[in-house]
């Protein structure tokens, strides 16, 4: 997923001619820039010293005319800094870009750089209907990498998310599907009460289990190993959250889920989903939801993005009611009216105020 503010812009683009059309298709330029700089391994290289151009063309093993050339564009977009021929990294270089820094993301850049080479393919699997190397199975290093990367890509959100999802009285949460626990432990920094168990593969829960041991809220956290797309889930909750996995399955997947998750939740419990939902009649917008199907397309056997209306129609014929949305701050949402709740009939706990009188868990409106 990308920036905010970039599909804000592109949101509002409508192709009509052909150079709006040949401006759109350019728009490879600055990101197949930007990923040439990941796999020279440049921000690692450059650090936090500054670089006369001659000295880190020899470091890298690249010409000194083609670094000058990719050097000036990073400038240009601002991930580096330029004096004369001497280039230093940006803030974001330094850390997130740079392998050596403890604040580097690079579960979720590898991530992005294998997409560049997948997302050249979508031909084949526009004529197959089938995802990319379907027929290679899925290895438990994968999903380690996998899990690494969506906890890179979370940090910042979850804990934006918690700070706005009231909780309530609840005192058991399921992070369903929710591989590095990265919601769940956000979940648990909030709400002292609350203890939380996160189901998903073996594999995703050891990365789980290794961010859990440095997080402080981390003992209040257990695992649950399960295939719930087949597999009853055991005992009963007061919140399932749901979080990026709606878009996984199939519409008849996603309907038998709802119906495992019902059965897990007590009287009045909650069902949250976040998800990249479709909220218009036709089924088009917002793009970036449009856009992600076809990473679903890329990556899944059956998976899509769906509509808000259809999403509510499994839930009712689950067993669910009062269905809502629950409105998050624009700016620090993960998706654009991406968070949706669901309840099981049944009077859901009182809620309170906190030990110091504040407000911050009334009811969301």
């Amino acid at each position: 997923m990308v920036s905010r503010a970039y599909w804000e812009v592109l949101v509002t683009r409508r192709i009509r001619t052909f150079d709006e059309f040949r401006d759109a298709i350019s728009d490879y330029r600055l990101p197949r820039v930007l990923l040439t700089a990941l796999e020279l391994d440049l921000f690692t290289a450059m650090g936090d010293q500054s670089w006369p151009l001659t000295t880190l063309a020899k470091t890298l093993k690249v010409s000194e005319r083609g670094l000058g050339i990719l050097c000036r564009n990073l400038a240009s977009a601002g991930v580096l800094q330029k004096k004369g021929s001497v280039y230093k990294n940006s803030k974001l270089g330094a850390t997130a870009l740079n392998a050596n820094h403890r604040a580097y993301r690079g579960g979720y850049l590898n991530l992005i750089k294998s997409h560049w080479t997948d997302w050249v393919r979508l031909a084949e699997s526009v004529r197959s209907g089938l995802p990319l190397d379907h027929d290679v199975p899925d290895t438990p290093d994968y999903r380690r990498q996998f899990t690494w990367a969506m906890h890179h890509r979370t940090l910042e959100i979850a804990p934006a998310i918690s700070a706005q999802l009231q909780l309530g009285q609840a005192q058991a949460l399921l992070d369903l599907g929710g591989g590095p626990a990265t919601y769940a432990l956000a979940f648990l920094a909030k709400n002292p009460r609350l203890r939380a168990t996160v189901c998903d593969r073996a594999a995703a829960l050891e990365v789980a289990k290794e961010i859990a041991i440095t997080h402080p809220a981390g003992r209040r956290l257990s695992y649950l190993p399960l295939d719930f797309s087949e597999e009853p889930i055991p005992s009963l909750y007061d919140v399932i959250w749901y979080s990026n996995v709606l878009h996984i399955y199939s519409p008849k997947e996603n309907q038998a889920i709802f119906r495992r998750a019902h059965a897990a939740l007590k009287p009045g419990g909650r069902f949250i989903i976040q998800d990249a939902f479709l909220h218009d009649r036709e089924g088009v917008q917002p793009v970036e939801a449009s856009l992600f199907a076809v990473s679903m397309l890329l990556f899944t056997e059956q998976g899509n993005t769906y509509t808000v209306s259809d999403t509510a129609k499994w839930l009712k014929q689950a067993g669910f009611v009062r269905i809502k949305p629950i409105p998050i701050k624009k700016g620090t949402e993960d998706w654009e009216n991406g968070i949706w709740e669901a309840s099981v009939p049944g009077p859901r706990p009182r809620r309170i105020a906190n030990q110091t009188g504040s407000n911050r868990n009334r009811k969301v409106r």
